[in-house]
């Protein structure tokens, strides 16, 4: 075989390749949890600006699922047939992989969040997830403290994690005005969570 035979047929390969890796990105469907309920929360801008970015790459289906929606009971305390769990399990279930926004109390998640973690067992398993955290110190302490939830909950969290100030990211803490530095984290988050949930969607087949 010429080399200019060989050259045109790697190229081939390698262009059905991307284009299958493309279908394969475009089929996986990515939440984008808020995990604040509180009244006043600022979660719904910082998901949005998630979802914003997440959209223009195009390698997936994303979607904000908002806790609030639920209106989940404490874990423990009913007998578990409330229509919202059935419903948070069964949209948790859709989804391939998550995005996490994570606002940061008392060095922590918050209880809303927590408490829909809880609500769920299999519908968590064997998928990846990233983190966009916010608080005065960027809320990493909350998103440290969900890594471990994680991993009892066998969600694979990924290592980028952009981390947003009430301080520098916040209008008078309460308008979300991000700086552009953030643009380049939070692209690379998704990089990581679609390569991780389009691995494990397989393992789950």
């Amino acid at each position: 075989m010429e080399y200019l035979e060989w050259f045109k047929l790697v190229e081939r390969f390698q262009r059905k390749f991307k284009e299958e890796e493309l279908m394969s990105n475009e089929s996986l469907n990515i939440g984008i949890i808020l995990g604040s309920t509180r009244k006043g929360r600022v979660s719904p801008q910082v998901g949005e600006w998630v979802k914003g970015i997440a959209d223009n790459r195009k390698d997936a289906n994303y979607e904000i699922v908002d806790i609030a929606d639920y209106q989940l009971p404490f874990f423990g305390t009913t007998d578990g047939n409330e229509p919202g769990i059935a419903a948070w399990n069964e949209k948790l279930a859709s989804l391939d992989g998550f995005v996490f926004i994570v606002s940061e109390y008392n060095h922590s998640i918050s209880g809303a969040l927590k408490n829909a973690l809880d609500l769920a067992r299999e519908a968590w398993n064997n998928k990846a997830a990233g983190m966009v955290s916010y608080g005065s110190t960027g809320g990493a302490r909350a998103a440290e403290h969900l890594r471990g939830i994680c991993g009892e909950l066998l969600i694979a969290d990924v290592k980028t994690h952009p981390t947003l100030s009430l301080f520098t990211d916040f209008e008078n803490f309460s308008t979300f005005k991000p700086a552009e530095l953030h643009l380049n984290n939070v692209n690379l988050m998704l990089d990581q969570v679609v390569a991780w949930s389009g691995a494990l969607k397989a393992l789950r087949k």
